[in-house]
């Protein structure tokens, strides 16, 4: 079964940088979009940013101008390059896939970020 690994969290002070990586444990199974969420202490998960295939993108507009996501789909492999953070930005980090042929989605253990004023 496909699991996601995550990787690059961590604290960081008030405008600095973090980038995010999310590797699908099989390189070979067909994904249709990835896409990073996050949910913060008391809070709904909500969509950060997400990415098809074929290279479409949508953003939350939080991380409209900061945040720039990317995937290598050889690796099927998802970044988040985020920049200029904020402490809000401070939550649990989840990676998602949506996987081809009805197989359903999966869910990243999640990574950590905060970010100090």
């Amino acid at each position: 079964q496909v699991q996601l690994v995550e990787s690059g969290g961590g604290l960081v002070q008030s405008g600095g940088s973090l980038r995010l990586s999310c590797a699908a444990s099989d390189r070979f199974i067909s994904i249709v979009a990835m896409g990073w969420y996050r949910q913060a202490p008391g809070k709904l998960r909500e969509l950060v940013a997400s990415i098809t295939t074929g290279g479409g993108t949508n953003y939350a507009d939080s991380a409209k101008g900061r945040f720039t996501i990317s995937r290598d789909n050889a690796k099927n492999t998802v970044y988040l390059q985020m920049n200029s953070l904020k402490p809000e930005d401070t939550a649990v980090y989840y990676c998602n896939a949506q996987l081809n042929y009805g197989m359903g989605s999966k869910w990243g253990q999640g990574t950590q970020v905060t970010v100090s004023s």
